[in-house]
């Protein structure tokens, strides 16, 4: 059932530069190195200047370890694979990183950042990890921390509920179009019964430990400290949250529980990687910041997310007259010759647009379309197919746009991965809350180009018209 909004106002104040000041000094003892594997592109959406490698070759992970920085993100981009392709992924990475954690002498600990409407291969892949990690260091896992608070997103974990903000409500997520995923679908808004119900049992809700505002408020670190010292056999942890400095609190005493030897796998969003790594606030970017390359080109903004809000906020974006939009007709994508005239018709289309200045936006049929097999990889695949088209918008262009925006996970993965040919982005920062920048690297298509990555969930009816409005000129 919904709750007021309200009710996030009602926690007690506490000093929050205290707080910083005891956090700081427990990151400075902390000498791993965090090596965030990020399910889609939009896990950067708290932090700036952090790398995000596109890939996991030795050479890519063995710059990420040799960073000042204390974390960098690796994409898998696998909320688009086949659990048996994200299987394999993970498998490859926990091993290229073990080599290399090996080699240096530094040790490592896993985030696996996910969504923050708990969609995503859950349980599969911290298992896997979990596995890996404990085969190559020989050291047990003693629990996983689950925290998908995103405070940018609306998303908020109270008694152990996870809620996502409409307006003034906070629904909780499995009440929302999230949680009926054909992919990821659930249907517990409890966490604790989320991990019962997604791990089939073997995790009872009855033996989750969840972490309690009142004890965070409270500052109570010894006692959350020895929440943590008491879990074991790779158990679950809910973090509940409010605002950031739920998570800071959590956090000191998370760093003071790791510093006593407890070995921990985490699942998160996005909020916690920023306060682990104990990245700054900065402010939204200008566009002074995001296009060091001037050009009398257009911009292109191409969307895939078929979430509601997104199709809402397409419908706000058209209201601005100086972006040209180009339908994809993707109920084509079943009949191959006839899907590969569509997106040659529409590349014309964004061509003649970007070259005469304007800002184009390209967006998929908003039906959502699938495979009528009843099996939910055929329909992934499906999907899969449709981004593939929409990412050739981009890597198929003759000319260099003046950013790009991509809306939707899957879309902006493949968007930077393959269309971009990114292999390694600098997180410049967000353009609005919860949305992030990368700058594309040398070796990309279109070097030094701002690219947007904008989450299919994220953001308000106006943002993604906002966004636009912030980079055109």
């Amino acid at each position: 059932m919904a709750i007021s909004a309200d009710i996030l106002n009602t926690y007690p104040a506490v000093d929050e530069a205290a707080v910083d000041a005891l956090l700081q000094a427990e990151i400075a003892k902390n000498n791993k190195k965090i090596v965030v594997l990020d399910d889609d592109p939009t896990g950067v959406q708290t932090v700036h200047d952090i790398s995000v490698y596109t890939n996991w070759s030795k050479d890519s992970i063995e710059k990420g370890f040799a960073e000042e920085n204390n974390l960098f993100y690796v994409l898998t981009n696998s909320r688009g694979f086949t659990a048996e392709q994200t299987t394999k992924a993970h498998k490859e990475i926990a091993k290229v990183v073990a080599e290399v954690s090996k080699e240096t002498g530094k040790e490592y600990i896993f985030i696996s950042r996910s969504d923050s409407t708990l969609r995503g291969h859950y349980p599969l892949e911290t298992v896997i990890l979990g596995e890996e990690y404990s085969k190559s260091t020989g050291k047990i896992i003693d629990g996983e921390i689950l925290c998908p608070f995103f405070k940018e997103g609306g998303r908020f974990t109270i008694n152990d509920v996870h809620y996502v903000k409409y307006g003034d409500e906070l629904v909780p997520a499995a009440e929302t179009e999230f949680a009926k995923d054909k992919t990821f679908g659930y249907t517990k808004s409890d966490v604790k019964e989320y991990i019962e119900e997604k791990t089939k049992g073997e995790f009872k809700a009855s033996s989750v430990t969840g972490i309690a505002l009142e004890d965070i408020r409270a500052l109570n670190y010894d006692k959350i400290t020895e929440q943590l010292m008491q879990v074991k056999d790779f158990n679950k942890v809910i973090v509940n949250a409010v605002d950031y400095i739920d998570v800071k609190i959590f956090c000191v005493a998370l760093y003071r529980a790791m510093a006593q030897g407890k070995v921990f796998m985490f699942r998160t969003a996005a909020g916690i990687v920023k306060v682990m790594g104990g990245v700054t606030d900065q402010p939204l970017l200008s566009r002074e910041q995001m296009v060091v390359k001037e050009t009398d080109n257009g911009g292109i903004i191409v969307v895939g997310s078929h979430t509601d809000k997104t199709t809402k906020q397409v419908e706000m974006l058209k209201e601005n007259p100086n972006i040209v939009f180009v339908e994809l007709n993707a109920t084509l994508v079943k009949d191959e010759e006839a899907f590969a005239a569509e997106v040659d018709r529409c590349l014309k289309l964004e061509e003649e647009a970007i070259s005469a200045g304007k800002t184009v936006c390209v967006y998929t049929t908003r039906a959502l379309i699938t495979a009528d097999t009843g099996d939910k990889e055929d329909d992934l695949r499906l999907s899969v197919r449709i981004s593939d088209a929409v990412q050739s918008l981009v890597g198929r262009l003759s000319i260099v746009p003046s950013f790009v925006i991509a809306k939707g996970g899957i879309t902006s993965s493949d968007v930077g991965t393959k269309a971009l040919a990114v292999q390694k982005a600098n997180v410049l920062g967000q353009i609005k809350p919860g949305i992030p920048v990368w700058q594309t690297g040398e070796e990309s298509k279109f070097p030094q180009t701002p690219y947007v990555i904008f989450p299919g969930n994220v953001g308000e009816i106006s943002t993604l018209k906002e966004a636009a409005e912030v980079l055109m000129k």
